[in-house]
């Protein structure tokens, strides 16, 4: 018999060979048919597959994110088989899921395109091929027998994925006619999948590389409901229209130069305006909460990145190397703050009387992101990050962890994002070597994340693999107001960097310790949490926000200097503005500053003027009536 463990606690027993479908058959046969696969012992596995020995189980159905990433994976297959019926000879690269879809990057047969305009004949072909209700077949396979099969068949590209892969570990899945190269895992059969749609084309250099051969990448998504497509189709058209690239724009909040440089945003005066409230609301609560801020430089040599295992991990997909007259020095783009933060703690000596240190930095970074990946404010080369590090004793990491998450739930709250998850990221057991530190360190890390969260008011799930390279952490996954999930916010928990630079401070005992820092950012970058919000709220940004909170349209030119007495006394009550003066009708006055989604439009005229108020418009929400500029006030202070 073999115990296996449930995210709610409970363990039962079950004999060895038993499957996870059949575990979530004996809980409920309502669970069993809508489990598409199961993480045992942080792996994610077919629901076939035989348990030999203890576990925990998580099963995963169209509900979480692990089962619609196993169910697109599968629709990946299914893509793959299509093409490869009509275009004899095509040749496959990475075929993955993600959170939001599938693709698969292929080569067509030489003299062969394929273009958006074949995407209905692709489409139908799948869903014939999904009617069959062909079962996704795992099979096992020896390095050699693999090699063979992918030789005889001409793909050069799974031949050269097979090099990495160790005899013994290597597995096969087919599905109908179609055999490919997958560890898994996938829904047990193809008849699942009731709708597709496929959505992009577009080029993908293999394995992510300039220097390589460029693929063809085709792009889709699917569900188990057709309704569940249309519904899909109706988000994507509002997305359009919220796309922060064309509101950011439209908006005047940011811009950017191909002469200055790509994936670089400027920040126009307005989008500066939105920037520093986030940042101020954040300083505020930060230096109430005892945080000190610090500022670091742009740049650090490479031993910098060295010692703290960046460089090791990372090397040259992150850093930019700066040319100095000196050939024996090499300084970096910074691409995090983290390093010089330890430097900073390591200025003098520390007594456990000091902890904890909290270092605060708005602090921009450098990464080199592939052109093809760039992608408006939510992808970029340069960013700020609200970054924060604290320096603590062992005994004050849950407190400081539990006093960080409630900040970023403030944050989160105030911003409006009312449907936060909480995601404790950990370790893939099965690959080790991507982590860096002791076994002991990190499962004290991973515990006192655990362990803090058993106190946090909020959903939590567990994600296997998706822990930093130096510790766990503890990631917000928030959903927008049209259902798409987000990772904004994020804590983690680091012991390896106190080690590898050799960070001590003096104890009651006189002896020397080893600080736990924790790594923290509410926001996560300014520039992704900025795309976020501006998606979320289509341009109509909470009223404390606003860069423009009113505008005042005088009807005629002669009322223009009563406007601007009217937009002065508003700025002393901290309420902030513009006159519109455009020799413009006043419908046209109205239509465009609504399209700059301004909350409050007042009015001026003869009857205002004599009145000595204004006629208030809210924005979404029509006319108000007339009010005096004390009244306005005050009405404006209820909106907040």
């Amino acid at each position: 018999m073999i115990n296996i463990s449930f995210p709610d606690g409970n363990v039962r027993q079950y004999e060895a060979g038993t499957t996870a479908f059949e575990i979530a058959n004996s809980i409920s046969e309502g669970l069993a048919r809508n489990v598409f696969s199961a993480t045992v012992n942080g792996t994610l596995t077919d629901r076939d597959l035989p348990l030999q020995e203890d576990a925990t189980i998580v099963f995963h159905t169209w509900r979480d994110q692990g089962g619609k990433e196993t169910f697109w994976h599968s629709t990946a297959h299914l893509m793959a088989e299509a093409l490869e019926a009509m275009y004899p000879g095509i040749k496959f690269g990475y075929g993955p899921a993600g959170r939001d879809g599938f693709f698969y990057d292929v080569e067509p047969p030489e003299g062969t395109t394929i273009s958006s305009d074949d995407f209905p004949a692709i489409e139908a072909k799948m869903l014939e091929l999904a009617r069959q209700k062909n079962e996704y077949v795992r099979k096992e396979v020896s390095k050699a027998d693999a090699i063979a099969y992918f030789k005889e068949k001409g793909d050069e590209y799974k031949l050269e994925l097979l090099e990495d892969l160790e005899d013994g570990t290597i597995t096969f899945y087919t599905q109908g006619e179609f055999t490919d190269l997958c560890r898994g895992p996938h829904i047990p059969n193809t008849g699942l999948i009731k709708a597709i749609k496929l959505t992009k084309i577009g080029g993908a250099f293999w394995r992510g590389d300039e220097s390589n051969k460029q693929l063809t990448r085709i792009s889709g998504i699917s569900f188990p409901k057709a309704k569940e497509l249309k519904e899909y189709l109706a988000m994507i058209e509002e997305a359009k229209k919220r796309d922060h690239r064309k509101l950011g724009k439209e908006l005047e909040l940011f811009m950017f130069s191909e002469k200055v440089g790509a994936g670089l945003p400027m920040w126009l005066p307005k989008g500066t305006q939105l920037r520093e409230r986030l940042v101020n609301f954040l300083k505020v609560k930060q230096e109430n909460a005892g945080y000190q801020q610090v500022t670091t430089p742009h740049i650090g040599k490479k031993d910098l990145y060295v010692t703290s295992g960046h460089w090791d991990k990372y090397g040259e997909d992150s850093f930019q190397p700066i040319k100095t007259p000196r050939v024996d020095e090499e300084f970096m783009l910074k691409p995090m703050n983290c390093p010089h933060h330890c430097e900073m703690y390591k200025f003098r000596p520390r007594s456990y009387r000091e902890l904890p240190i909290r270092f605060a930095e708005f602090g921009t970074v450098y990464r080199y992101e592939q052109t093809g990946e760039l992608h408006g404010l939510s992808r970029v080369r340069g960013f700020t990050q609200d970054d924060a590090h604290i320096f603590c004793t062992p005994e004050q990491v849950k407190g400081e962890f539990i006093a960080v998450v409630d900040i970023v739930k403030e944050v989160l709250n105030l911003i409006g994002f009312d449907d936060v998850t909480a995601q404790i990221s950990l370790r893939d057991p099965q690959t080790p070597e991507k982590y860096i530190g002791s076994e002991e360190n990190w499962k004290i890390a991973e515990q006192s994340i655990i362990d803090a969260c058993k106190e946090i008011d909020m959903n939590t799930v567990t994600a296997f693999g998706e822990a930093a390279f130096y510790g766990p952490k503890l990631d917000f996954m928030v959903r927008d107001a049209l259902g798409r999930q987000w990772q904004l916010g994020t804590v983690q928990v680091d012991y390896n960097l106190p080690e590898r630079f050799e960070l001590e401070y003096i104890g009651s005992d006189n002896a020397t310790h080893r600080p736990v820092m924790i790594h923290r950012a509410p926001f996560g970058s300014l520039e992704r949490f900025t795309s976020i919000l501006i998606e979320h709220t289509g341009g109509k940004f909470p009223l404390w926000l606003a860069p423009e909170q009113f505008a005042i349209l005088p009807i005629s030119e002669k009322f223009n200097d009563y406007s601007t007495n009217v937009m002065q006394q508003l700025a002393t009550h901290d309420i902030r503005g513009i006159v519109d003066d455009r020799n413009e009708t006043i419908g046209r006055k109205i239509r465009d500053n609504e399209l700059k989604r301004i909350p409050f439009l007042l009015i001026v005229g003869e009857k205002e003027v004599e009145s000595g108020g204004v006629a208030v418009r809210v924005q979404g929400d029509g006319d108000k009536g007339t009010m005096s500029v004390e009244e306005f006030v005050a009405f404006f202070r209820e909106q907040l």
